[in-house]
């Protein structure tokens, strides 16, 4: 699948089983899961979207879009273009909070879930929208101030870090150039807004896998929170936000194992 001007940007890797949304966090892009990928083509067939204003994503005007509900809406799309009756959702950060939008949204047409720390998705409201205010207005500022390249080296891009693979971070840093100032923007003032999922954790209704990057010790805190979800196993590895980029190896072996048994639990449940 391609971009054009009004649908996210999606590339569709063979793999054996479900098709699978992979989806990545703010200032991230397509390539952020190539230490992943073809592990998890043994196990599914994954489908690596990119957000509004990311990479070969557009920026959409409609601000709707750009929100929660909105991202719902395009991930519908993508299962019902990939001819897909049910598929997984993994996602980053970000990308775990729309993830489990679209579980709530959708919950027949989800096998499960994998997801990685998520200050999103776990904070309480009222915190999170003191967070938008305060920092991520900062940023705001700084992308209309000074463009993209101002946020190249921010502590908020996930592809400075050190302990991403050398392949990948070359990668990420070109595709960085790629991203358009209006997309994030709208990503940070108006995705972020209304993201945290409260107490609807309690509604999830399918399997959910998360990977927790335990030396992100500010996430440590929401742990709790996530423990909301009625049926949620917890993987501790040793890396901090970017936890499958950082961990690939323990990642890749948590996630494959957790696929293949909820899978093998639906074909014994039919």
């Amino acid at each position: 699948m391609t971009a054009d001007r009004d649908h996210l940007h999606a590339v569709v890797h063979d793999g054996d089983g479900p098709f699978a949304l992979v989806v990545h966090g703010a200032l991230g892009s397509r390539s952020y899961w190539d230490d992943n990928v073809a592990a998890l083509q043994s196990v599914c067939r994954p489908v690596v979207v990119e957000l509004w204003g990311h990479g070969r994503s557009p920026s959409p005007a409609d601000p709707e879009r750009y929100r929660p509900g909105g991202y719902v809406t395009e991930f519908e799309r993508l299962r019902f273009r990939l001819g897909a009756d049910r598929l997984w959702l993994i996602g980053q950060s970000l990308g775990a909070a729309l993830a489990l939008h679209y579980v709530l949204a959708h919950p027949t047409r989800v096998l499960g879930a994998v997801i990685t720390n998520s200050s999103s998705a776990f904070s309480e409201p009222a915190v999170w929208a003191e967070r938008i205010a305060t920092l991520v207005e900062d940023r705001c500022r700084e992308l209309e101030a000074h463009g993209v390249e101002s946020l190249r080296d921010s502590w908020i891009n996930p592809g400075r870090s050190a302990r991403i693979s050398p392949q990948v971070r070359a990668k990420l840093a070109g595709e960085f150039s790629e991203h358009d100032a209006a997309g994030l923007l709208n990503t940070f003032r108006l995705t972020n807004a209304g993201i945290p999922l409260g107490e609807r954790l309690g509604e999830i209704a399918v399997p959910v896998l998360l990977t927790n990057g335990t030396e992100e010790g500010r996430f440590q805190q929401l742990v709790p929170a996530a423990r909301r979800i009625p049926d949620l196993e917890i993987v501790d590895l040793p890396a901090s936000h970017a936890v499958n980029a950082h961990d690939p190896a323990g990642w890749n072996e948590a996630v494959i194992r957790f696929i293949r048994q909820h899978q093998t639990a639906a074909a014994q449940a039919q």
